[in-house]
């Protein structure tokens, strides 16, 4: 069974490890309410032809399955076939969007531990080809969800080694766009995109 991108691209699982997937509570459990509200808001994207942004799906490779019943197929032993990039991607207004969206009960900071090492590198690789390279970040506490140009996670990623490891509610607030929540969608995160373009297009920043 192959899996693939919404871009085609397929997967090679023998040229990466392969973790066992994990039964206890993951980091992506913590931020299915997130997930939610964001696939909801793609949905009603699609259909008002705002936007076309789709999940990326999580490659896998099944080992083994159960067919407890005719009807019926179980499976019980899986693996990622590779690490996974960023959640999102997409197209919107001619600009290609990509972001992963991050969930945190912290109220002062955003823990950088968050974050892996291949999505810095994927959205930097993004960030290069013009695209939009962002994060949205939800202080589950709070009730507050913001988004932040990529450029603000790679300033704080690539300085952890000799400073702090978490970056500021307060520069998050400041350098980022809260996501004012409404009806339908909820988590309309694409107007905050909008501020944050606009933003940059008064600063002078050119983007193509």
């Amino acid at each position: 069974m192959a899996f693939n991108y919404p871009n085609g691209h397929s997967f090679n699982g023998k040229s990466f490890k392969q973790p066992r997937v994990s039964q206890g509570v993951s980091q992506s459990k913590r931020g299915m309410s997130l997930e939610a509200d964001i696939n909801a808001a793609n949905s009603y994207y699609l259909t008002t032809g705002q936007a076309v942004i789709h999940k990326k799906p999580t490659p896998i490779r099944i080992v083994n399955v159960n067919y407890p019943a005719r009807s019926a197929a179980k499976i019980t032993e899986a693996y990622f076939s590779q690490a996974s990039t960023t959640d999102y991607n997409g197209i919107y207004k001619g600009y290609y969007i990509d972001f992963d969206a991050k969930e945190t009960s912290h109220k002062r900071s955003f823990p950088l531990n968050n974050i892996h090492d291949h999505q810095v590198k994927h959205l930097k690789a993004i960030a290069a080809q013009h695209g939009l390279a962002f994060m949205i970040i939800r202080f589950s506490v709070l009730k507050e969800t913001y988004v932040v140009w990529a450029d603000l996670i790679f300033q704080y990623w690539d300085n952890q080694a000799t400073g702090r490891k978490s970056i500021p509610y307060e520069t998050i607030v400041k350098s980022g766009e809260l996501i004012e929540q409404r009806i339908s969608p909820t988590t309309p995160y694409l107007a905050a995109v909008d501020k944050l373009l606009a933003r940059r297009e008064q600063k002078g920043d050119n983007l193509v």
